[in-house]
């Protein structure tokens, strides 16, 4: 999907918002969000931080993969890697 982007601002090339592939900040920004933080979308959000409270990390990749599906993305793959961080492998369905 092509998009603003933005890093913990704005990109901002020649002058004006940098566009281009955004599916990877996407995909980051639900991973993050609490459900309820999109107006527009409150039932989207996982909410990582609560992950780190449970000892059962398979229903929070359930409840991302159920989440970047709702937001038109083919879930090919979501798994903890060995040194605990997320991979993601997903693409807006066009």
């Amino acid at each position: 999907m092509i998009d603003i982007l933005f890093t913990d601002d704005l990109v901002i090339s020649n002058g004006d918002f940098a566009i281009g592939n955004s599916d990877n900040q996407h995909v980051k920004h639900i991973l993050i969000a609490s459900k309820g933080e999109y107006k527009s979308a409150p039932e989207v959000g996982v909410g990582i931080e609560n992950m780190l409270n449970t000892e059962e990390p398979n229903e929070f990749l359930i409840d991302a993969k159920r989440n970047l599906q709702y937001d038109g993305m083919k879930v090919s793959n979501i798994a903890f890697t060995e040194d605990g961080t997320i991979n993601v492998d997903a693409k807006y369905i066009n």
